[in-house]
């Protein structure tokens, strides 16, 4: 089967602003820009140049003379695109310059702007748009097998690799570890790379900095500190509770997810197998990088919120203030007592869709009693609607 890509993202740059684009490494930055963004550019007859600080001479010739790209740019008319920006913030000065005063407009990538936040680079002072690049949307390929998905993730090299446990691996020992730490973003190999297991077995439940500290073998500061390094790096997202009840009582507590499931099922060592509850915990995780992406490209002001009382009901995901409430359910077939946290959630919140995404092969709603009005889909029916807009 010929796997096809096709990427949702989209800058447009004729009203002139330039962009930040950021996003984990082996997303496809780079490889958009140079197979889809720049021969739109061509076609557009707009000039594109392209400076990549992967490159050991340019990044060595703009760290010790930034002024360089004034000198060489200040007459041109089109875009520059500058490849990972962190690891020459002090050029962040003369592209502000360069804003200001020619007609370039710039497309500026990296993996993090921690580092350039942290150095106190100049971020631009809203001069430059932000643009987020995730994994693939299951709207980007043509065909896929949800276990294969599942297992190899969404980065494009592992969902078109032939052997994805390889690229899985490789990802795991060159990147989440030694780049980080080659970013100075921590110190500690051993301490992280238990770090990184303990998140991604607990990957989807409710944070304990306590627990993940006590099997990571650090203190909860550190391990504080090495949630928000995933966070800057695009590696995992927190989703907070939803808190707005009338008379329960909820919880407060953020879940965390990393940012592909993949990755996360390959560090938690899970062999996800249809019918088990790791498949069931991986499909909603699928179905939750699936409203990233949409929120990244599509809708970046929606909220995501997850509900849940201190007795432990709980409804998957609450999308927008209260318009979706999502249950996800890795099943063929999904029954009543499956779902019945939907008539709690109703006794404090009116949502205008009850949603329950799944497995089943084709979309239908309950007719009568509490659960009236909820809509079973198919994983790809949902999929449909929530990129349509007919659900947000």
């Amino acid at each position: 089967m010929k796997k096809i890509i096709t990427r949702n993202l989209d800058i447009n740059i004729h009203h002139g602003k330039s962009f930040f684009l950021w996003g984990p490494r082996k997303v496809g930055k780079t490889y958009w820009i140079k197979n889809y963004f720049f021969p739109q550019l061509a076609g557009q007859k707009i000039q594109a140049e392209y400076i990549d600080f992967l490159l050991t001479d340019q990044l060595i010739l703009y760290t010790q003379r930034p002024g360089l790209l004034r000198e060489r740019y200040a007459s041109f008319n089109g875009v520059i695109v500058i490849d990972e920006i962190q690891k020459v913030p002090s050029l962040l000065d003369e592209v502000h310059w360069m804003i200001e005063n020619t007609k370039v407009i710039f497309i500026l990538t990296g993996s993090s702007a921690r580092k350039l936040k942290k150095g106190h680079a100049n971020m631009l002072g809203g001069r430059a748009w932000r643009r987020v690049m995730n994994p693939l949307s299951l709207t980007e390929i043509s065909e896929y097998d949800i276990e294969g998905v599942l297992s190899s993730g969404l980065l494009p090299s592992h969902y078109l690799s032939d052997n994805p446990v390889e690229e899985l691996r490789s990802y795991v020992a060159d990147y989440l570890k030694e780049e980080i730490i080659a970013e100075a973003l921590v110190t500690n190999i051993p301490n992280f790379s238990n770090f990184l297991n303990v998140v991604a077995i607990t990957n989807s439940e409710l944070l304990n900095y306590t627990n993940v500290a006590s099997e990571s073998g650090v203190s909860a500061k550190v391990v504080r500190s090495y949630f928000d390094i995933l966070e800057d790096t695009h590696l995992g997202f927190r989703i907070p509770p939803w808190t707005k009840a009338r008379e329960r009582r909820m919880i407060l507590t953020e879940k965390f997810y990393l940012f592909d499931v993949g990755v996360a099922n390959y560090l938690a060592k899970r062999i996800v197998r249809q019918g088990t509850p790791e498949f069931g915990k991986a499909f909603e995780h699928l179905v939750l990088m699936e409203i990233k992406a949409y929120q990244a490209y599509k809708n970046p002001e929606l909220d995501i919120y997850f509900w849940r009382t201190s007795s432990g009901k709980e409804v998957d995901l609450i999308l927008g203030n209260g318009t979706v409430a999502l249950e996800i359910k890795g099943k063929t077939t999904v029954h009543e007592k499956d779902i019945k946290s939907f008539i709690d959630l109703s006794e404090e919140i009116k949502v205008k869709h009850k949603i329950v995404v799944s497995l089943e092969t084709h979309a239908r709603s309950l007719q009568s009693g509490p659960l009236k009005g909820v809509k079973i889909l198919p994983l790809k029916s949902f999929i449909e609607q929530l990129w349509s807009g007919d659900l947000l």
